[in-house]
């Protein structure tokens, strides 16, 4: 088993590698980099950009009417800012003694090749460095760990739902196999798969939280206003009253998925022949499902847990997010692809790549934990 597992983790790398190649090969063909983006905001709105602009040695006047933008941004404004970004470096002459500056007649900027600034980012990738952000002035770890909060909140209630709900629900339809209840539990639960979590998320909005029906549910947010102030218990049942309707539009895939795996997982083993044996000793119904069949009908469900896990957390979090107004990873990533954000943008998919790598690993040590008769060093 170490053997595998050392395998697995020499493999992280050169899949890790190959991510961060082909999306740092694809934004340099996307239209509208962070100067771009820059540019557009201060021609288009005078104030978006003053608190970048200021402090920068001047340079950004006003014209007459007094709007900053008609002139747009002087150049040596432009090239700090690629510079700062870490798009050029500052060049100057042989024999130069002081500090290098883009106003020297010295000096000059000399743009990065593309290669050579994938090649420094991974460096510092490998340090953990990911870096600040180009317009939020907080490094990409903080603002990671400031919105991880919100869908770690989402991610984690969803799943734990649906695996109370799912697996006995999918025991009985394995049980009742055929009979009515499987047949209507089954097309609610294909009905529910079918519905996509932002149309179900905005129904719930529109009948629950203030819409054309009811108001029994805040609009946005996890806590009300003033939550700091509340009572322990307040605190407990004010949380909870904010997140029903968003785990429960999250969880609606997962929760379709996992009874139907479970009740099919359940129906393979109950016709196999250990089964009939232990019925044919006397053994009650219950005796046999669940001190015989559970187990082995359980591995792939509970081995399952970190894969699902991760891709509740990760797979309708951005929708869920927007629709809520619950300012975490969904909403951060959305953003920082709009700005061109690129710290942001690729320290967490380097933080969350090598993530999903390792709770691969994790599934495979979860399957040999629940069933230890099986070895991956013999597979083959």
């Amino acid at each position: 088993m170490g053997a595998y597992i050392l395998r697995r983790l020499l493999l992280v790398i050169p899949t890790l590698f190959g991510v961060m190649v082909i999306n740092f090969a694809l934004t340099q063909f996307v239209p509208g980099g962070p100067i771009d983006q820059i540019r557009a905001r201060f021609e288009g709105e005078g104030d978006s950009i003053q608190n970048i602009a200021g402090g920068e040695g001047g340079g950004v006047q006003e014209d007459d009417s007094g709007y900053v933008g008609a002139r747009g941004l002087p150049p040596e404004f432009l090239a700090k800012l690629e510079v700062q970004f870490g798009f050029a470096r500052i060049t100057c002459d042989e024999g130069f003694t002081g500090t290098p500056s883009i106003k020297a007649p010295e000096c000059h900027k000399e743009p990065i090749p593309a290669y050579e600034r994938f090649f420094i980012m991974m460096g510092n990738y490998l340090n953990f460095d990911f870096g600040q952000s180009y317009f939020r002035s907080i490094s990409v770890v903080d603002l990671v760990l400031e919105k991880m909060p919100v869908s770690i909140t989402l991610g984690l209630w969803s799943t734990l739902i649906a695996y109370l709900v799912s697996i006995p629900l999918g025991i009985r339809k394995a049980v009742r196999d055929g009979s009515s209840f499987d047949t209507w539990t089954s097309g609610i639960i294909i009905a529910a798969y079918a519905i996509p979590g932002f149309l179900f998320a905005i129904m719930l909005m529109v009948v629950f939280a203030g819409g054309s029906y009811f108001q029994w549910f805040p609009l946005r947010g996890l806590t009300s206003e003033g939550w700091e102030s509340f009572p322990l218990w307040q605190k407990v049942t004010d949380y909870l009253w904010h997140i029903i309707l968003p785990v429960t539009a999250q969880l609606i895939s997962a929760f379709a998925t996992l009874t139907l795996l479970t009740k099919n997982s359940f129906l393979d083993e109950i016709k196999k022949h250990y089964v009939m044996t232990a019925r044919a000793k006397g053994l009650s119904e219950a005796r046999v499902l669940y001190g015989h069949v559970f187990r082995n009908a359980m591995l792939i469900v509970i081995a399952g847990f970190p894969s699902l896990f991760l891709g509740v957390f990760f797979g309708s979090s951005l929708i869920i997010e927007f629709i809520f107004s619950l300012d975490g990873l969904g909403q951060l990533g959305y953003r920082s692809a709009v700005e061109r954000d690129y710290p942001v943008i690729f320290g967490t998919l380097f933080a969350f790549g090598l993530i999903g790598l390792v709770v691969g690993i994790l599934s495979d040590l979860m399957y040999v934990l629940v069933d230890p008769r099986i070895d991956f060093e013999r597979r083959g």
